[in-house]
């Protein structure tokens, strides 16, 4: 299965940073509300899997695992219900793990020779990251020209004010981001504005 048969045509995926598993549900709630049913739980609080569990057990979630670093991860995710895999960079091990158990995986890279590098590896899908401090829009429109069978995924920096321009290019097959996930809002549990900038977002009335 390919990264793009599991985002189902879900080009903004929101990018969670959450350590409370008793929140997942009304997250997931709050996510599908508002017209996004996907999720990027990352692996950066040590709760991580369980919040990535509870989400994917929802049944009407895509639910992906971020900031996988090792092949430990790789099958903590997997075990957990993740979707897919994400990194911030390219790590071989990670990328042949995923693979191995069928997971689309989306590595992070930020140069051409990491891009060849991925597509030694059998891959056509990539995170560009961190985005906006690599150059942004830019530096995708230089690489594309480079590497045209290559689609971006561009995540860090990117808020609902420059998302549509990057959408906008036919490399960019999706955008990762936070803003309708901020940190403030799963914090103080406000779950209203969590579906609110979703359906903002999906509608593109993004500003």
């Amino acid at each position: 299965m390919s990264v793009a048969d599991v985002l189902k045509g879900h080009r903004v995926v929101p990018v969670v940073v959450l350590d409370d598993p008793g929140a997942a549900d009304d997250l997931g709630a709050a996510l599908v509300a508002g017209g996004l049913p996907v999720a990027e739980a990352t692996f950066r609080t040590p709760r991580a899997a369980a919040v990535l569990r509870r989400l994917a057990q929802r049944g009407d979630l895509v639910v992906g695992a971020g900031t996988v670093l090792t092949t430990q991860q790789v099958d903590r995710a997997y075990e957990a219900g993740a979707r897919f895999v994400v990194s911030p960079g390219l790590s071989a091990e990670v990328v042949r793990r995923c693979q191995a158990l069928g997971l689309p995986v989306i590595p992070g890279v930020s140069t051409a020779s990491e891009i060849m590098a991925a597509l030694d590896l059998g891959l056509d899908t990539v995170k560009f990251f961190p985005a906006e401090a690599c150059g942004g829009l830019p530096t995708i429109k230089a690489l594309s020209a480079a590497f045209p069978q290559i689609r971006f995924v561009p995540t860090g920096g990117i808020t609902a004010r420059s998302a549509p321009a990057y959408l906008d290019h036919p490399a960019v097959a999706a955008v990762g981001g936070s803003w309708m996930v901020a940190p403030d809002l799963l914090a103080a549990g406000n779950w209203d504005e969590v579906t609110v900038r979703c359906k903002t977002t999906v509608q593109g009335k993004v500003s």
